[in-house]
């Protein structure tokens, strides 16, 4: 069973840094295309940053490029969000999402990023 479980989602001052942690489980994180999305109050979803081995590269949104990082550590199969210089406008739920970029089928339950300004 694939599970997906997300934490370090908490309440940070503008310009301030928070790293999120997706554990993975049921598969390994060379298997699938993993990445993050996010949903603030009142907006839609949206793709953050995805994984994707099978085009060898890592998708960035152009709302988060050269402020959040995404890593991967293979022994926990766990992936992080590094995220840096967050603005209130990152306030969201952030959701852990696996098996690909676009539509992805696994979902974890999120961790709430709360920006203040």
């Amino acid at each position: 069973e694939v599970q997906l479980v997300e934490s370090g989602g908490g309440l940070v001052q503008a310009g301030g840094s928070l790293r999120l942690s997706c554990a993975a489980s049921g598969f390994t994180l060379d298997d699938y295309a993993i990445g993050w999305f996010r949903q603030a109050p009142g907006k839609e979803r949206e793709g953050v940053v995805c994984i994707d081995s099978s085009i060898g590269g890592t998708i960035y949104a152009d709302s988060v490029k050269g402020r959040f990082t995404v890593s991967s550590d293979y022994a926990k199969n766990t992936v992080y969000l590094q995220m840096n210089s967050l603005r209130p406008e990152d306030t969201a739920v952030y959701y852990c999402a696996a098996d690909d970029c676009t539509a992805p089928d696994y979902w974890g339950k999120g961790t709430l990023v709360t920006v203040s300004s």
